[in-house]
């Protein structure tokens, strides 16, 4: 009986023993699952909170590749207009080059032009004589010669019929314009601003124009001067040089100007050719 009592208290202890393992062993188990509860809530957050970062740092990259080809676009552009204004630069200097080139070439041809034209004026005015200098005034304007001769010894008192008078000095002028064939020669009449009123002359147009184109036959007719060189115009009372308000002024104006014209693609051939004075 003792012996059996004591077995029981033995099974007891045995299971109190086992029931108190247990409890620790269930409460470790629970510990440990609260751990790895909180492990995985950690690594869930930190794996989530990783992701985002990669997006983020995916997005830069996105912005900092099309930030990049933008870049390139912009430097290939700009590479291209470089090469381009160094083109334009380029054809720029080759024009002024040119354009340099031709100045030089005016200035040459300009100085070889006043040369010749004051040859040219340096033999007429050695041809004429003290008197008809007095009333034939040579000047070189803009590399044009003008022969500006007085009405009054060239024609016959409001006439435009030229006068025996005019024949000596003429025929020096034509002299001038013979040696010198590769000129083209203009004869232009003027006036006063006296009202004329004379049969067949309606106003001084008219006897400027008639005046001018009686020298130019005269040079045709007398001296031979090819009457293709030659060219006759008017220009009435509208080109005065003095106040038509003295008779000194109005003798000024009542004049007849040979403009002598050189062609300047010929300046060179005609400076080796001029003539010398007799």
């Amino acid at each position: 009986m003792q012996k059996n009592y004591i077995a029981v208290v033995i099974a007891a202890g045995c299971l109190v023993m086992s029931s108190c393992v247990s409890k620790k062993a269930l409460e470790g188990c629970q510990n440990e699952n609260k751990e790895l509860s909180r492990n995985y809530q950690e690594a869930k957050e930190s794996l989530a909170a990783s992701r985002a970062r990669v997006a983020s740092l995916e997005e830069q990259l996105e912005v900092q590749k099309k930030g990049a080809a933008a870049l390139q676009q912009a430097l290939d552009k700009s590479l291209t207009a470089s090469s381009q204004t160094t083109v334009n630069i380029s054809k720029l200097v080759d024009q002024i080059n040119e354009s340099n080139q031709y100045i030089r070439h005016l200035v040459e041809v300009k100085s070889k032009s006043d040369s010749l034209n004051m040859v040219l004026t340096n033999n007429l005015t050695r041809s004429l004589s003290r008197e008809e200098l007095k009333e034939v005034d040579v000047q070189v304007l803009k590399g044009v010669v003008y022969i500006s001769l007085a009405d009054n010894m060239l024609y016959k008192s409001g006439s435009y019929e030229v006068n025996d008078r005019a024949a000596e000095t003429l025929s020096k002028i034509a002299k001038i314009i013979m040696d010198y064939k590769d000129y083209d020669v203009l004869v232009e009449g003027n006036t006063d601003n006296v009202p004329i009123s004379r049969e067949n002359i309606r106003n001084n147009w008219d006897l400027s124009c008639l005046r001018a184109s009686s020298v130019v036959q005269y040079l045709q007719n007398h001296y031979g001067v090819d009457p293709k060189r030659l060219t006759a115009g008017g220009r009435g009372e509208y080109n005065p040089l003095s106040d038509n308000t003295t008779e000194t002024g109005k003798a000024r104006n009542r004049r007849t100007q040979i403009i002598i014209t050189p062609k300047l693609d010929q300046f060179m051939d005609l400076i080796d050719k001029a003539p010398d004075a007799e």
